[in-house]
């Protein structure tokens, strides 16, 4: 692929490997994802209603898009550039006011949230349209991204000025007509859809960038958990729940790892339509991350009280992240290997067994338990390592 510049800004395919892989850049904006999840665990973990979980979906949705179409036009652009680099800073800082009004984004700073999150996809579509090379992205891409963004902003912002009971229903029907509309390809009468081959994407650079996600949210998980412990009463219940919680994240980082995390770049290169298996790497790799999120949650709740009963909210989240992960992570397994790994499957399964005795079990049993499926789960996948070896088949995507 060739690079073309026009105005000091390229779109870039690069051939050298040192630039398939992520910028420092790149790394340094993500800092801002770090405090956006640990603000949404917090949330979570103060309001643990369906209510607070639809809010917290709602924005976890909201800052993904933004990440993932980040990830994707830092392909498109240079960033040893000054035009490039300019770009990403204004996004990280827009990401970071979005960030720190999440907290009260269903209240005083509705607004100011909403329009934060408008401008920022608006301002992506517009410099492609003033700075990047002539001829890239499509022109009829970024008039499809424009218009579909112009009118869910109708949705945002609208939601925001209703506020009270109206502003949740209004902001998920936003969520969802806009991730709907991505992973359709912005489709507009006339002008037709755009399809995942029509991005110069750099795959091996992206399914890095997926992975460096998995990593972030990992890390929350650590900080909230250490961050929790640190702020609770000492005692020996509190210090066997940082363990237990702490080796749930190990467990789930083993288990990500294992096979088809460490294939995924080989996987996308051997695709025969590898941008539409990165966009369906994309969504697996967000359901993930969403029960990654959740077992920082768990963090904060059986920290803070280990022992006592367990509300059905609570064993919900507790039970609920781990299976969630693993429904993301099977779902990756098929997008990789063509197949869904029993293990994940049989996880879930034992999960939902565990449900029925949340009443009767304190928080640290239930996340022990939990935490043990993913122990067995992680020891089935090593004894498959040595039994074979699997390669990358993609099923729908080959």
């Amino acid at each position: 692929m060739s690079m073309a510049t026009d105005g000091g800004a390229t779109a870039a395919a690069p051939a050298d490997p040192d630039l398939e892989r992520p910028a420092f850049l790149e790394l340094f904006f993500d800092l801002v994802y770090v405090f956006a999840l640990v603000t949404l665990a917090n949330m979570l973990a103060n309001d643990l209603t369906w209510t607070g979980l639809a809010e917290a979906l709602v924005l976890l949705l909201a800052f993904t898009m933004i990440w993932a179409l980040t990830v994707w036009t830092a392909d498109t652009i240079d960033l040893t550039r000054p035009s490039g680099q300019g770009h990403l800073i204004w996004v990280a800082a827009a990401s970071l006011l979005l960030a720190a009004t999440a907290a009260d984004a269903y209240g005083d700073r509705a607004l100011l949230f909403a329009i934060t999150f408008v401008i920022i996809p608006l301002s992506t579509t517009a410099y492609y349209a003033v700075v990047v090379s002539k001829g890239w992205p499509p022109r009829r891409s970024t008039i499809r991204i424009q218009t579909r963004q112009s009118i869910t902003a109708v949705g945002w912002i609208g939601g925001a000025l209703v506020g009270g009971s109206g502003q949740l229903p209004i902001w998920e029907i936003a969520v969802v007509v806009e991730s709907v509309g991505a992973v359709c390809g912005w489709p507009l009468p006339r002008i037709g859809r755009s399809r995942p081959r029509d991005w110069r994407l750099v795959h091996a650079r992206v399914a890095e960038r997926y992975r460096q996600f998995v990593i972030i949210a990992l890390g929350v998980s650590i900080f909230v958990t250490g961050t929790t412990f640190s702020r609770s009463e000492y005692t020996l219940e509190s210090a066997w729940a940082l363990l237990v919680v702490f080796s749930t994240v190990v467990l789930m980082w083993r288990i990500y790892i294992y096979r088809a995390g460490e294939l995924l770049t080989d996987a996308i290169v051997r695709s025969t339509d590898p941008a539409l298996f990165t966009q369906s790497a994309a969504i697996t790799h967000l359901i993930m991350v969403a029960g990654i999120a959740g077992a920082a949650v768990t963090s904060d709740l059986v920290v803070n009280r280990p022992l006592g009963e367990t509300p059905p909210s609570w064993a919900a989240v507790i039970l609920g992240s781990p299976a969630l992960y693993l429904l993301g992570r099977g779902l990756l397994d098929f997008t990789v290997f063509g197949r869904i790994s029993r293990s994940r499957l049989a996880g879930v399964v034992l999960l939902g067994c565990l449900a029925p005795a949340t009443p009767v079990l304190p928080p640290i049993l239930v996340a022990l338990l939990a935490m043990i499926v993913l122990a067995l789960i992680a020891v089935a996948n090593l004894a498959s390592t040595r039994r074979h070896t699997r390669t990358p088949a993609p099923p729908m995507l080959g």
